[in-house]
């Protein structure tokens, strides 16, 4: 009992300094870029409101909120498919999205990016959900290859679109990169849609947990596996479909972080859930500090890719030693 009432109290001290360690990290963020601190640089009063309030404030709020959004929809499909290499991407949600944002950049001019990019993720998800479907049931195998399949096919119209996109390909490949720099507060604004499915994960945390057991097991326990099953993706889509429509396609976030986080809180969903969205965010915004303050923002999907497919290699094989 007195060793469960420590844990615990480590859990809840574990959530309070990831909570300060973003609210430092943003304001250091804020204040560090390619042109330093501004109000220590000299500059008049307008440029320094102008860099601080409608450039890196935003940056900073965006990255918090798709980086706190991707890890938690990791964690959740995760859970769901009890295997510790999906993430928000296996189920074809990216792969729609980002063919939804190609038809804005080649058609409309970049018009409308974000519902296209949104529906475009929406649509991905809900052709897998009835490819997937049999009698009523969804089995989580038949969830993985059609998001595959899914996944396939739009990632094949992307090329094409790609190939006759023209003096639109510059976009269109940066986009796919996954950036921040084009971050604005109406972004922030899209991006304050990602709590709400944050707190629905949170508020499943028990049924994400039964369900981790497997199916059989969920079911005795009076769960409604399938049920559960369709909220799940549904809630996962939108967060990855927000994410991605405004930060484009950025990777591993949703896979490397709950590995990380769950060495400290175990599996627990309760616990995992929120420590796992500040470590999300704070994750992406460091590495999208980098990409602006070091890399000559470099779209910081790159960096993400880099920390996280050799991450990827080490579960791997360690599974195959298991």
């Amino acid at each position: 009992m007195r060793d469960q009432v420590q844990l615990q109290l480590n859990r809840w001290l574990l959530i309070l300094i990831l909570v300060i360690a973003t609210g430092i990290s943003a304001v250091i963020c804020i204040a560090i870029g390619p042109s330093g601190i501004p109000v220590l640089g000299g500059m008049d009063a307008d440029m320094t409101s102008l860099i601080l309030t409608e450039i890196r404030l935003p940056r900073v709020i965006v990255a918090l909120l798709v980086g706190a959004g991707l890890a938690a929809a990791g964690t959740a499909m995760q859970g769901l498919f009890k295997n510790p290499l999906a993430d928000p991407y296996v189920i074809g949600t990216s792969s729609g999205a980002a063919l939804g944002a190609a038809i804005s950049f080649i058609f409309l001019k970049s018009a409308m990016l974000p519902y296209l990019a949104f529906s475009g993720a929406c649509l991905a998800t809900i052709i897998v959900y009835l490819a997937g479907q049999r009698n009523g049931r969804i089995p989580v195998e038949t969830l993985l290859l059609a998001g595959i399949a899914v996944s396939l096919f739009c990632s094949a119209m992307l090329s094409f679109l790609i190939y006759i996109s023209g003096e639109n390909l510059h976009m269109i490949m940066f986009w796919l990169m996954g950036g921040l720099s084009n971050a604005s507060w109406d972004n922030v604004m899209t991006g304050l849609l990602i709590i709400p499915g944050i707190c629905a994960f949170i508020i499943l945390a028990r049924e994400i947990d039964i369900l981790s057991l497997g199916e059989e097991e969920a079911s005795t326990l009076g769960v409604s596996t399938e049920h559960i099953k369709i909220v799940l993706l549904a809630i996962s889509a939108f967060i990855t479909g927000i994410a991605v429509s405004i930060a484009g396609t950025i990777g591993f976030i949703g896979l490397i972080t709950p590995h990380i986080v769950r060495t400290f809180t175990g599996p627990g969903h309760r616990f995992l859930l929120p420590t796992v969205m500040l470590t999300g965010g704070l994750i992406l915004l460091w590495a999208d500090t980098a990409s602006r303050s070091l890399f000559n923002d470099m779209p910081v999907g790159i960096i993400t890719a880099c920390l996280g497919a050799p991450f990827f290699l080490y579960l791997i094989r360690r599974r195959t030693r298991i």
